[in-house]
């Protein structure tokens, strides 16, 4: 079966593959084709596009797409919002939206975090009311990316204020595309305005968008967040300009051999210790993946996430101790130095983005480790007798 299958794989990329593509139309035409030929979603089931092999079988069709340099396979490991939906959505809502996620054609962003509630995210306050067989959906969202061209964002609101703050959330797939919903961009320290704050007055959701049922949303929200740390765990943002990068080595190694610094012993010692780390990374990664049964979440998610993290902190360290002087220069005509700088200050986005550094380590220490919860003098109490700030 295995050989069978590669063969397969291989004959239809090479009947179908015919390089990286133009432009946007084009990505999404292959996809569609990927989409269609069911290579798309290897372990889901045949209902939903897919092919229902083990993770060992759709490791060989992820590696002939990859040899290749052919995207679209693997969406079943990283397509965050089309496998959250598939977990918990109903049949309408899946029906409507999965085929055309698969495809690249339903652009999507997250509404969890909120201005007093992005750490302790269960104290969110954006509220959802039933209204007429539909939802009524009131608050503020921030660090949104993308919202201001998503047709539909995946939205966490408190829908019982009598519930703990855990069991009172409900889990929406959000209409972007209404008059109560106004985007606003926020300004980074990058220079880019890649997030956004979100308001939603009296924003409308059909009753068909619910995942799950109404007030476990928590649940759904853990299997998302699990999805999404370990994308960012895998892989993560790289330079703006690309100048050290395709020269078919390491983009650290390659800068210090243009920089004439590669053969000091401490920065060589430096380079290996960073690049092991990424060794290891992908190989926790692939071991917490391939415990990540559909619909559930894994803690070890938040391992990979967390040392991507520090990765990018001690990459954009090498860096700029690599150009020295160099490094204080910004600009186009400087483009090692513009790299060097935009990656120090976007690993901070790694840091806080899907849950911050101190928040994996929580869940490590807790779920990993076994280690005693930190108290939570709030955990059980209605949500209406919560204080808040």
């Amino acid at each position: 079966m295995t050989d069978a299958l590669r063969d397969e794989v291989r004959a239809w990329l090479a009947a179908h593959w015919t390089g990286p593509a133009a432009d946007e139309a084009a990505a999404r035409a292959w996809l569609a084709k990927v989409v269609e030929a069911r290579w798309a979603v290897p372990r889901w089931p045949v209902e939903w596009g897919g092919r229902a092999l083990p993770d060992a079988e759709a490791r060989i069709i992820e590696a002939e797409f990859a040899a290749l340099g052919a995207p679209g396979t693997g969406q079943d490991r990283t397509n965050l919002y089309a496998n959250t939906l598939l977990a918990f959505g109903t049949q309408a809502l899946k029906e409507r939206l999965l085929l055309r996620m698969l495809r690249g054609e339903v652009p999507m962003c997250l509404l969890y975090s909120e201005p007093n509630a992005g750490s302790d995210l269960a104290g969110l306050r954006c509220r959802a009311e039933r209204r007429d067989g539909q939802w009524v959906v009131n608050g503020q969202k921030v660090w949104t990316s993308y919202a201001a061209v998503a047709e539909y964002g995946m939205l966490v609101a408190r829908t019982d204020w009598d519930a703990p703050k855990h069991r009172g959330i409900s889990f929406f797939f959000c209409p972007m595309r209404q008059p109560g919903v106004e985007v606003r961009p926020l300004r980074q320290i990058t220079g880019e305005s890649r997030f956004n704050e979100v308001f939603l007055t009296d924003a409308l959701i059909p009753e068909e968008n619910l995942l799950g049922q109404p007030g476990q949303g928590w649940a759904v929200l853990q299997t998302a967040l699990a999805y999404e740390r370990s994308v960012m765990g895998e892989a993560a943002r790289g330079p703006r300009s690309g100048v050290a990068e395709g020269t078919g080595e390491p983009p650290l190694i390659a800068l210090a051999r243009e920089a004439g610094r590669l053969g000091d012993p401490v920065l060589r010692q430096d380079l290996a210790r960073v690049l092991a780390y990424r060794a290891l990374n992908a190989l926790n990664t692939a071991r917490a993946k391939a415990d990540l049964a559909q619909g559930t979440s894994s803690p070890l998610m938040s391992l990979g996430k967390l040392a991507m993290s520090r990765i990018l902190h001690e990459e954009a360290r090498l860096r700029t101790a690599i150009l020295g002087p160099e490094s204080l220069f910004e600009g186009p005509e400087h483009p090692r130095a513009e790299d060097a700088n935009f990656l120090t200050l976007n690993a901070y986005f790694t840091s806080i983005g899907g849950g911050t550094d101190q928040i994996q380590r929580n869940i490590i220490g807790e779920r990993v480790l076994g280690l005693p919860r930190e108290p939570e003098v709030d955990r059980d109490l209605p949500f209406r007798q919560v204080r808040s700030q």
